[in-house]
């Protein structure tokens, strides 16, 4: 575009072929109306005869039944409400300084500044208009005739709440002038008008789509069907428009640091990856266990922090951090912080709307051990707990070692399920444990006396130990195929479980007593909206599970301790150095149904698996 001016028109021009459109459905919808009055009119002048009486009573119906099925489209696209993006208002109140910075960055670039400001848990920034009578009173002016109209009201200024905590203040500035530019030519009342229109097309299909009840969703149907014709024919218009939009808004920014908005667009790409990674491997296991990091924000700085020093592409991105942080400009940064997180979970998890007893918050001190470390042990115990339910079968039995009672019967799950205690079968192993179950590393001795040096080693006691699993599934071949099946169902039937607890808990109640306002653009049921990974495989869920397995025994007989990767999650540490070589012999025993490699592994690291573990 030669200047901002021009990209205007462009939009303008695109603006007005929409509301052509509208005005078509319009002309579309009265026809038949207008060929009603003008039969009635000349009847009752005598320009036409009786003949034309039939004609005119045809013409009458048809005319009611259109504007009957045009008000009718009218209602529903005028109450429907457009979506919203999910995101933490900011008052002014909370954020002086940074609206202090949108104000002086519209006042440079000579465009209305944003009616307000809100946070997203997302790496992008973008305009979003927010009259719609359904998200606010609205606010209406005195003309000099004393006639009232709607206040024209700016766009709110969306920001992603990682650019606040990574960036530095003068490259969210520079990152932000582009955005703000927007809010000129949002004010035109031309390109203000066709976006109303648009938006509320979308919001009446949104309407259609949930309808229910037979008398309810035929008459909605009918209006969801007219609402894609109407998108269909103006899609182009207002696809062009809204590129002519950010063109116009571009070229205005341009003269407003454009040198640093090359360094922050860098740092865009960094922050997506840092966030990407820490929803995907370090907030997505804290949220399937109910528990969600409170400090994600906060976390993408060390995330990134970590990158820079692993990625030789990032280095050097580390030093900015000595300028001051964009999140000073927030009076109350960790608040902001805890409300975004809380955000981040219900989008990309399905969380509650609030705290509580199933869903509490867990800072980056305490999640080794109230995340990694009870993850791996539930992971375990869920391991465990399939293997005891499968047919005797399906497990053979190894054979007996030498000295073993030759009447003894053979050790299988089943078998130990079966002649444990009725209220010992689910327990875990502790240090106050029984006779009939084996105490831990810790624990006091064993009764049994130790074999000898140089004799084979006794049949490991039954409990929840490293050993059987290994053997289980080297042993057998449809060991494997069973117990990630098996696994595979009971994943699904608890997260079942917990899918139907959080509807039971009651989103919307919950959302409109926090103030968050998703719109009609929300299918029912949506959450969550951006599911971070797809489902898990059974071998998949299998090889993560004898992993756990395998760090439970690590810490509990080779003294490591779990901890966290900002990069990759859950960590094990061994002499305080983190592990990460224990993938290839997991998948070679879960695959191959090899253990050798990770007998190997095991015997290097330390780990005693005939040990029990300790047990969720």
């Amino acid at each position: 575009m030669a200047s901002p001016e021009t990209g205007v028109l462009a939009a303008r021009a695109r603006a007005l072929a929409v509301l052509r459109i509208r005005s078509t459905a319009r002309a579309v919808a009265l026809l038949p109306a207008a060929v009603a009055v003008v039969l009635l009119a000349g009847r009752a002048t005598g320009r036409l005869g009786a003949g034309w009486d039939l004609a005119g009573w045809i013409a009458g119906g048809a005319a009611m039944v259109s504007l009957l099925l045009a008000g009718l489209v009218t209602a529903v696209v005028a109450r429907a409400r457009p979506a919203l993006s999910p995101s933490v208002p900011i008052s002014e109140k909370s954020a002086p300084d940074l609206y202090r910075l949108v104000r002086d960055l519209a006042e440079r670039l000579e465009v209305p500044a944003p009616s307000a400001i809100a946070l997203t848990p997302d790496c992008d920034s973008w305009l979003e208009d927010r009259t719609h009578r359904a998200h606010g009173p609205p606010r209406r002016l005195r003309r000099p005739d004393g006639a009232g109209r709607r206040a024209p009201e700016a766009p709110v200024l969306v920001i992603g709440s990682p650019f606040l905590w990574w960036m530095r203040v003068a490259e969210l500035r520079a990152l932000l002038a582009p955005v703000v530019a927007g809010t000129g030519p949002s004010a035109h009342p031309d390109i203000a008008a066709a976006r109303r229109f648009i938006r509320g097309l979308d919001a009446a299909v949104a309407v259609s789509a949930r309808a229910g009840g037979r008398l309810r969703a035929l008459p909605l149907r009918f209006v969801g069907r007219v609402a894609r014709l109407l998108l269909r024919v103006g899609r182009e218009h207002a696809t062009i428009m809204e590129r002519a939009v950010a063109a116009a808004a571009s070229e205005r920014a341009q003269n407003v640091d454009y040198g640093l908005r090359i360094v922050a667009q860098e740092q865009v790409g960094l922050a997506y990856a840092g966030w990407d990674r820490l929803l995907t491997r370090v907030a997505l296991p804290a949220w399937r266990m109910g528990r969600w990091p409170s400090r994600l924000d906060a976390g993408v700085v060390s995330a990134l922090t970590e990158l820079s020093r692993r990625d030789r592409l990032a280095d050097g991105f580390a030093s900015r951090l000595g300028e001051r942080p964009a999140c000073d400009l927030l009076e109350e940064p960790g608040a902001i912080d805890r409300a975004a997180s809380l955000l981040a979970a219900r989008l990309f998890h399905g969380g509650p709307a609030e705290p509580g007893p199933d869903w509490s918050p867990v800072g980056w001190q305490q999640y080794p051990e109230e995340v990694v470390d009870r993850k791996w042990r539930l992971e375990a115990a869920r391991l465990h707990r399939v293997l005891d339910n499968l047919p005797v079968t399906a497990l053979p039995a190894a054979p007996p070692a030498t000295g073993a009672d030759p009447a003894a019967s053979p050790l299988t799950y089943a078998h130990t399920r079966a002649h444990a205690p009725a209220g010992r079968r689910r327990a875990a192993p502790g240090p106050d444990a029984g006779p009939a179950v084996s105490p831990p590393a810790d624990g006091p001795p064993r009764t049994e006396s130790p074999p000898p040096a140089d004799g084979p080693p006794a049949a490991p006691a039954p409990g929840p130990t490293l050993a059987r699993v290994i053997d289980r599934l080297a042993q057998d071949e449809r060991a494997g195929d069973l117990v990630a099946a098996r696994l595979g169902a009971e994943v699904e039937r608890e997260e079942r479980e917990e899918a139907a607890r959080q509807a039971a808990r009651g989103h919307c109640e919950q959302d409109a007593a926090i103030g968050v306002a998703w719109g009609d653009g929300m299918v029912e049921g949506g959450l969550p909206l951006f599911p971070l990974q797809p489902p898990r495989t059974g071998r998949e869920l299998l090889a993560d599970h004898v992993t756990a397995m395998v760090c439970c025994a690590a810490v509990d007989t080779a003294g490591a301790t779990p901890g966290l990767d900002w990069l990759d999650g859950p960590a094990l540490l061994v002499d305080g150095a983190r592990r990460a070589d224990l993938g290839r012999p997991v998948l070679s025993l879960v695959d191959d149904g090899d253990a050798g490699p990770l007998r190997g592994w095991l015997t290097t690291v330390g780990v005693r698996p005939e040990k029990p573990v300790r047990l969720v």
